[in-house]
């Protein structure tokens, strides 16, 4: 039997690393911790009822990690978060007298996403989670792991807040901790997603960081992780069609009579848990099957920004001189665009590629897009489920990721 290192999951979301992680058979999840609760109810029960962890409830600690002082004891709860019996419990209660091996886990990355630099006022210079990865370092820092995963936004690279390199701050404390990370992250540590059977374009950085003194030569170890042992799980890309074109018709409800009680598909025969189309008006479905149709057909007369801006101002009146659209259909034979977390507020970005459906992408479909099994429920409203996706791993990538993160830490780290 293989050996098993221990986890924890910071940030954990829905779950999407940890099912990655489980599903390699070379992880025990000891403990996870997120904040907001329809996430944790999610996690628990995909730990509970599929991977038979009877302790998910005590396992994923529901609280916010900012907190550190009552996050590590036991807390009796207040009007925010049920009582838990601390990180520090339950990693020396599930740890098996090894502790925490392998941390991983990414801060929330609106902070230093650029989309969300434009669109805010001051830059996102004020915003608090620019300063979370520090809450993530003083874990790795506490209980010392052989090695930890932070996986975020491209946008990490550039970001800067009041002057100070985000990325190079990070880099300086974990050296004063004793973690090395490579050296040239946009070389080595800037991924395509879409290349380990991901559906979607996806590109993330995912930061590696080792223990310095269990490694001979920290930065030679790192990059023949990057070089060679990560490239290993990659394998042919998956499109849209591949990903959910198996998935049963919706058909869409054009009369006003329908509408009028907020229906706009019929629900489609299925076994499948959450392969129910959102609502949209009938203007924006009549636009859906425009452009649809302007796809397969390949007439591709809205095939440029410019023209596609044209038509939303047209369809919604808008006076706006801003060149930015609103419209995307999934091309079939290619990748997805980018699942993000947005998709709950406005997924007018994800239009169904077949036009006889005129509509976007349900949350199944946007599951599949980000590589999460059928058998995944998602606990909460549409809403939620957009957003815990959106904002997840592909656990497929995860899984190709453990994998790598195992090979390496056999090849580095066997004789201690």
């Amino acid at each position: 039997m293989k050996r098993k290192y221990n986890i924890v999951d910071l940030f954990a979301g829905c779950g999407g690393m940890s099912d990655g992680f489980m599903k390699t058979g070379l992880y025990n999840e000891i403990a996870a911790v997120e904040w907001l609760k329809p996430q944790v109810d999610t996690l628990r029960n995909r730990l509970l009822n599929h991977w038979g962890e009877e302790s998910a409830e005590k396992k994923v600690i529901h609280f916010d990690i900012q907190k550190n002082g009552q996050l590590f004891s036991p807390f009796c709860g207040n009007n925010e978060y049920k009582p838990h019996i601390g990180l520090d419990c339950a990693i020396k209660k599930y740890g098996n007298k090894r502790g925490v091996e392998i941390i991983v886990g990414g801060p929330p990355c609106q902070a230093y996403s650029v989309a969300g630099r434009i669109r805010d006022e001051y830059g996102m210079q004020n915003d608090y989670r620019n300063y979370l990865f520090e809450h993530y370092l003083r874990i790795v820092n506490r209980y010392k792991p052989l090695a930890f995963v932070f996986e975020n936004v491209p946008g990490l690279l550039s970001a800067n807040v009041k002057g100070e390199n985000i990325l190079e701050k990070i880099r300086e404390e974990l050296s004063r901790i004793g973690y090395e990370i490579c050296s040239n992250v946009r070389e080595h540590a800037l991924l395509d997603i879409g290349e380990y059977g991901v559906p979607q374009k996806r590109k993330r950085v995912i930061l590696v960081g080792i223990k310095r003194e269990v490694f001979s030569s920290p930065q030679g170890a790192l990059n023949d992780f990057y070089d060679n042992i990560l490239p290993q799980y990659k394998s042919n890309k998956t499109s849209v069609k591949d990903a959910i074109g198996d998935l049963p018709f919706i058909k869409p409800l054009f009369d006003e009579e329908s509408h009028k009680n907020k229906i706009a598909y019929e629900k489609a025969t299925c076994d499948i848990t959450w392969h129910i189309a959102r609502y949209h008006n009938i203007r924006d479905m009549k636009t859906f099957k425009l452009l649809a149709d302007d796809l397969k057909s390949k007439k591709n007369k809205y095939a440029t920004p410019k023209e596609l801006c044209k038509l939303y101002k047209e369809r919604v009146g808008v006076k706006s001189k801003s060149s930015i659209h609103r419209y995307h259909v999934l091309v079939p034979e290619q990748l997805s665009t980018t699942i993000v977390a947005h998709l709950y507020k406005d997924g007018l970005r994800y239009i169904h590629y077949d036009p006889n459906q005129a509509r976007t992408i349900t949350v199944r479909e946007a599951a599949r897009l980000q590589s999460f099994d059928d058998d995944f429920e998602f606990i909460g409203t549409q809403t939620h489920a957009y957003q815990m996706i959106g904002n997840a791993v592909p656990p497929k990538f995860a899984e190709c990721l453990a994998y790598a993160i195992y090979d390496f830490l056999r090849k580095y780290t066997r004789k201690q």
